[in-house]
């Protein structure tokens, strides 16, 4: 990315997830797990907001070993593991210990597309990060090398480029849940082709 690529700063994150989610789209992921420079241009989020949302891992803010990062700092890392199979990244929003956090959901790939393509057994480039798990394991993301850090200090960082390119907003339900699923919490970037699932 350059000189036009800037982190996000912790401050970006203190506001509640749902604020955050669209705020991320067209942000970039600039990845360098495994000594391997990947990246790619976040197209869908989705928000969880804490004690209140049933489909939280912070719900009621119960805590646990592996939701603890959940916890932390505004700008961490959460990284979890889904169904014992895919990780799923997150970035911890709001006042440090509310359990909120935004889920990224699917990625265009811009840099190191070979690598991302080798990670993911060879897929087409229109399934290398369509869906949270895939885009972990296209980027190198795990719950080792992420969970708890500060994203800014991380090997994976977001950030945005000086000239953004304009989007415009879709909204819709959460996907793969069973409590709050009709919450319209997931953002994506109408049109894009990446999506895990059309908005």
């Amino acid at each position: 990315m350059g000189g036009d690529f800037r982190p996000l700063p912790a401050g970006f994150f203190h506001r509640t997830a749902d604020q955050v989610a669209p705020d991320l789209l067209g942000a970039i992921v600039v990845s360098r797990a495994g000594r391997r420079l990947t990246s790619g241009r976040i197209v869908e989020t989705e928000a969880y907001l804490g004690a209140d949302d049933p489909a939280s891992h912070g719900y009621r803010l119960r805590r646990n070993p592996g939701n603890e990062a959940l916890y932390g700092r505004p700008g961490d890392w959460y990284v979890y593991l889904s169904y014992g199979i895919h990780w799923c990244a997150n970035l911890v929003c709001g006042p440090s210990g509310g359990g909120s956090a935004v889920l990224l959901r699917a990625v265009e790939p811009l840099g190191g597309l070979g690598v991302m393509t080798t990670r993911r057994g060879g897929v087409r480039p229109e399934l290398v990060g369509n869906g949270p798990g895939k885009l972990c394991e296209a980027l190198g993301m795990t719950r080792e090398l992420l969970d708890g850090r500060p994203m800014a200090r991380s090997a994976v960082k977001v950030g945005l480029e000086r000239r953004r390119q304009p989007h415009d907003v879709a909204i819709g339900i959460r996907i793969g849940i069973t409590k709050a699923a009709d919450w319209p919490l997931r953002f994506s970037i109408a049109g894009s082709r990446w999506l895990s699932r059309p908005a």
